[in-house]
């Protein structure tokens, strides 16, 4: 059965239309036909949208707890082919299948129903706080981001902040009594307009992810001008610098694009140690503007510049203008030019910069021949023959030495020009024009004078000496050049290592642009095989991590690169060189080591649940054999003095016998409570039954459970205040835990104060006292199991008052934080869902 189909309409805040425009997709394919079932819709009284509900069919819903929600046995019985379920990122209530609505709604995606939603841009994970930072209202109730971005089809339901703000005056998102507030709160103009545009560029990523998937399918290389993507070409100079920060501003005017730096290592050319310097500063400057530092290696810098920045989709690149001289610019276009001329439809930016034919290029480059060959065979051609003829006119006035020496001269020049080939071709050709115009007989190739013809296999022969020197050197230059090449890229792979990104998919990534593959696959072994067939045989391979699109086992790419007995890597896209092969292999290398971190962290995560499950039994058994000790010998004291003692004791003694026993029974019983709960809480194992209580209900009963001590605490509980969700009796617990605890640190005649009342979708009670409070590094420690802050007498318990009560409120869906009280002292802050509107639309 294949998969069903996710389709969310995403919006910037409540009231845009999310459910109205999900329901009108209802009709629409029940009008087609379609079988469309409703799982689960909020209306939040809203009379447009449930005119649209009326017709459809209906699943019911399943109450869980008190409160209404999704039946996702109900719907799969149905199995419909298309279910609407309302608000993903909702939260089930304590005690449904799933903690979230996302997770049903992956058991109807699974069965094969299609499933259509509804997210705000504040119910994503990763905008969550972003969010709350602008509005002041956090959200308690969030959807992974890769949830929504797997979504087959996501449609923003737009609308522009003055619309929203009069759709609220008409009373068509809240009550008339809710209005008020809201448009002077969450909903200001300002507000409304930053939620819309982050819902906007959120929506623009997910649409260049299924840009890039389909270019990547289609094997489409052609720059597509979608988005503004600026590349900056870096040659190592000085001049970086100045190239980044022009294109960060051309990113900036293009509306926030895309910034690239990339810099090409070449076999062509040393880089010296200042070269490498500047890198590395330019790299930290072009990530500190936002943008992402690249290296790839590439023999011809041009046709390496344009293969990474149509692999990226760049719409625009950015080079420096040339540094060489006029005279060297005539004989050879440049990079620059070059680049210019093949970019297509990519905008390419010459930018002039003070380093403009003043700069030499490194002294490596120099005396490498590589492209300058063409250029010496050119001049082999042309400028000898040129050059006898014009020592033509002085055959009688310059020796046959002198013209040879002038010929040698310019061979040796020749050599430096070209290499040894048109040396050669000068040499040759040299000789022959000195002979047929400079010795006699002339004009002939014929020689009278054994003196000449020594004198003209010498100069063959130094000129062939001189060519073959020049080209040894040239090797060498080649062969330093290409390990400079290979340290600069080892280097960049360090250095991503060290900045964090040494996680396997990274490290591929990073391998895969260096050499312009199309895919790079750490595959692993599952089973042995025999015989070369192995590494073609998928059946004994499985993907570990890839960039781009994998293969299914090592044999299938053009390069094979084994990692031990159970690795390999596989890269596809053409084959690499015996020196690139090196490269790749060190890159392997890290990736079998990040593979095996990965591995080890997640063991050593399992090793820490367990070494802390046996702190916490360490220290269980510790508060059984000390703090458990106390209250038990005073009972059996008390009890064994009743039986042993008889009429010994007066009517007064024999009641306060009775009483301490009874007291220190109590504590006892106080004390296993509160240690089998925070067990529980460590195994997850403990329940709650969250139902609708009433604060103003719940307070003084807790109050009473105190006892006389806390008569004393002032009470300001809004009267219109909402129910909240909660277990009645662990919400009691955690009241008397957090008011005996204020209590016990308020100054005399400053009782504690409780204020309960609404915060956005929550309900907030808060314990206020004016006692020596806690340092804001101490406020997480005093939710920490067996820890009371320096108090050291060793008979107020065993320290899991406050830890259990925090766990205890979040096993309800709840939090509890502490805060500084102004002022001084401390506030304990509980904060619980209330029972009227959970969801946000």
């Amino acid at each position: 059965m294949s998969r069903g189909e996710l389709r969310i309409y995403l919006g910037a805040a409540p009231g845009v239309g999310k459910t109205f425009a999900a329901l009108e997709e209802a009709r629409r394919r029940c009008a087609r036909g379609t079988d469309v079932v409703v799982g689960f819709v909020e209306t939040h009284g809203r009379r447009h949208t449930a005119e649209l509900l009326e017709g459809l069919e209906a699943v019911p819903r399943k109450v869980v707890g008190g409160v209404a929600e999704l039946d996702v046995d109900a719907v799969l019985a149905r199995a419909p082919a298309v279910a609407i379920v309302d608000e993903l990122a909702h939260a089930n209530a304590p005690g449904s299948r799933n903690g979230q609505r996302w997770q049903d709604v992956d058991e109807l995606l699974d069965a094969g129903i299609d499933v259509i939603s509804t997210v705000n841009v504040h119910d994503l994970a990763s905008l969550n706080d972003v969010v709350a930072q602008i509005t002041g209202v956090p959200q308690e109730q969030t959807v992974p981001d890769e949830v929504v971005r797997r979504a087959d089809q996501v449609e923003l339901a737009d609308i522009t902040p003055e619309a929203l703000r009069r759709r609220m005056v008409h009373g068509n998102v809240y009550p008339p009594e809710k209005v008020g507030p809201a448009l002077a709160d969450y909903f200001r103009v300002g507000n409304l307009t930053a939620l819309r545009e982050i819902a906007l560029l959120w929506l623009a990523d997910k649409v260049e992810d299924q840009l890039e998937q389909y270019r990547e399918d289609q094997h489409i290389t052609a720059t597509w001008e979608s988005k503004e993507r600026v590349v900056v070409a870096l040659s190592g100079g000085d001049e970086g610098d100045t190239l980044i920060r022009r294109a960060a501003r051309i990113a900036a005017r293009s509306g926030g694009a895309d910034l690239k730096a990339v810099y090409v290592a070449s076999g062509d050319g040393l880089t010296s140690a200042r070269s490498a310097r500047n890198l590395a500063r330019q790299r930290n400057l072009v990530e500190g503007l936002g943008g992402s530092y690249h290296q790839v290696v590439g023999r011809a810098i041009p046709n390496a510049l344009l293969e990474f920045a149509r692999g990226v989709n760049a719409t625009q690149l950015v080079l420096g203008a040339s540094r060489r001289g006029r005279f060297a610019q005539m004989l050879s276009r440049g990079v620059g030019v070059t680049t210019a001329a093949s970019s297509g439809k990519i905008d390419v930016h010459l930018v002039s910069h003070e380093r403009v034919a003043t700069v030499r290029r490194p002294s490596g480059n120099r005396g490498v021949v590589g492209g300058r060959r063409r250029l010496g065979i050119a001049l082999a051609i042309l400028g000898v023959p040129a050059l006898c003829m014009a020592m033509l006119p002085l055959h009688e006035e310059l020796s046959l030495t002198t013209m040879i020496l002038i010929v040698l001269t310019a061979v040796m020049g020749l050599t430096l020009a070209g290499g040894m080939w048109p040396a050669l071709l000068g040499a040759l050709s040299g000789s022959l024009l000195l002979n047929y115009f400079f010795t006699e007989p002339y004009n002939t190739f014929k020689v009278h004078d054994q003196e000449q013809l020594i004198s003209l296999a010498i100069f063959v022969a130094l000129a062939l000496g001189g060519a073959s020197v020049v080209n040894l050197s040239a090797a060498r230059a080649r062969l330093a050049a290409r390990a400079s090449t290979e340290a600069q890229t080892l280097a960049t792979l360090a250095g991503t290592v060290l900045r964090g990104g040494s996680r396997v998919e990274d490290l591929l990534e990073r391998l895969r642009e260096t050499f312009s593959l199309e895919s790079a696959t750490l595959l692993e072994r599952t089973e042995a095989g025999a015989g070369p067939a192995e590494r073609q045989d998928a059946k004994l391979w499985r993907v570990v991590a890839c960039a781009g699109e994998g293969c299914a086992s090592p044999g299938a790419a053009e390069n094979d690169l084994p990692i031990g007995d159970d690795l390999a890597l596989a890269l596809r896209g053409h084959t690499l060189e015996a020196a690139d092969r090196r490269i790749a292999q060190a890159f392997a290398m890290h990736a079998a080591a990040a593979l095996e971190r990965e591995r080890l962290e997640r063991q050593a995560a399992a090793v820490q649940r367990l070494t802390d499950t046996d702190k916490l039994r360490t220290a269980l058994l510790a508060a059984v054999s000390h703090d458990l000790r106390t209250p038990l010998a005073s009972a059996r004291v008390a009890v064994s003095s009743l039986r042993s003692t008889g009429d010994l004791f007066t009517p007064e003694e024999h009641d306060e016998l009775l009483e301490s026993a009874e007291t220190s029974l109590a504590r006892l019983t106080s004390l296993v409570d509160n240690l089998l709960d925070m067990s529980r809480l460590q195994a997850g194992v403990l329940g709650a039954n969250p139902v609708p209580v009433a604060l103003d209900d719940a307070v003084p009963w807790a109050l009473d459970e105190i006892g006389d001590a806390a008569a004393a605490v002032r009470l300001d509980v809004a009267p219109d205040l909402p129910e909240v969700t909660a277990d009645p009796g662990l919400l009691q617990r955690i009241l008397v835990n957090v008011v005996a605890n204020a209590l016990r640190f308020s100054p005399e005649g400053v009782p504690p104060l409780v204020i309960a009342g609404r915060h956005g979708e929550l309900v907030q009670l808060r314990v206020v006292d004016r006692g020596p409070g806690v340092p804001d590094e101490s406020r997480e420690l005093m939710f920490t199991p067996f820890q009371r802050l320096g108090d050291r007498d060793n008979t107020t318990g065993v320290g899991l008052g406050l830890a259990l009560s925090r766990g205890l409120a979040e096993a309800m869906g709840g939090s509890l934080v502490a805060e500084a009280t102004p002022g001084g002292g401390l506030t304990m802050v509980l904060a619980l869902p209330h029972v009227e509107e959970k969801g946000t639309e």
